[in-house]
Formats: structure tokens, C-alpha cells, sequence
């Protein structure tokens, strides 16, 4: 995590509407995605592969990961890079955000009333002037074994 004095930063996007945050220093780079191929028999969280810069990526689609229901916002469809196991993936989100430096001692353990499909993932939440980030942790995103409690 990229902590100075006692802060964290972390690169914001939305999904469905809900802030949520994953630690810079998990995130690789964030990119419009071009061209993504499907993956036959895949689970429905995975929404294709694709080539970024001659690396083949998984893309994760997050609103299926979390259940969200609605159509997907317009415009270009927007991803997180990111690195596990040394496997590379891109997370699909409806928007980028920006990157917030946050007080370390201001994140709280999720609350009892968070979605079950974001606390599945979630490692806590910060509450911010206008709204919560819910701070995601990514070996639990990935962990496709883990089904979310969705329906």
C-alpha cells in the first residue's frame, strides 16, 4: 500500500453507482478497452480476454461480480489493470475516478447493512463529505471460487 504519513492512496471508480477504492500500489494502469474477445464456458464474471500492449488480460466484468443490475453506462467501457499471481486483469468498471489520499485511521470495518456481494470483497469503508468508499481487496475480487451471494 502506498502509505505516507499515515495515509493510503487509492484509485477510485464507480459501479452501479457505488465509490469504491482499491490501494494504488495494487493497480497497474487504467485503460480504455479497445477490443475483447468472449471466452466460451467462462463464468458470467468473466467478460473476455483482451490485448493490452501484447499482454493477453482476463477481463473481469464487475458489475456481474457484484450483481448490479441497470444498464451499463454510455460511452467507453473503462478498466483497472491490475496484477495476481503474476496473472494480469482488467477490472471493467462504469467510470474511473480519481486517486484519493486518505487518512489510514479513517477506514472502518464494513458495516452490517453493506451488500452482501460488496462485503464478500470488500475490506472496509472510509467515509468521505458526500459518500461512502467502499475499499475492495483484490485477491478477494479475484477469487472467482468465491461466489457472491447474489441469486
Amino acid at each position: 500500500m502506498s502509505v505516507t504519513e499515515n495515509q493510503i492512496e487509492y484509485v477510485t471508480a464507480t459501479v452501479g453507482g457505488q465509490l469504491f477504492g482499491l490501494p494504488i500500489s495494487r493497480v497497474l494502469d487504467v485503460f480504455a478497452v479497445e477490443r475483447m474477445t468472449r471466452v466460451p464456458l467462462a463464468p458470467p464474471e468473466i467478460a473476455g480476454v483482451l490485448n493490452l500492449r501484447g499482454r493477453v488480460i482476463t477481463a473481469i466484468d464487475m458489475r456481474k461480480r457484484l450483481s448490479v443490475t441497470g444498464g451499463k453506462p454510455a460511452g467507453k467501457t473503462m478498466a483497472i489493470g491490475i496484477e495476481h499471481r503474476s496473472e494480469h486483469y482488467g477490472l471493467i468498471v462504469d467510470a474511473i475516478g480519481e486517486v484519493l489520499k486518505l487518512p489510514a485511521a479513517g477506514r472502518e470495518a464494513n458495516p452490517m447493512n453493506l451488500d452482501p456481494c460488496w462485503a464478500a470483497i470488500a475490506e472496509g469503508i472510509q467515509k468521505l463529505e458526500d459518500r461512502l468508499l467502499v475499499i475492495l481487496n483484490v485477491d478477494r475480487i479475484l477469487d472467482l471460487q468465491h461466489k457472491t451471494l447474489a441469486a
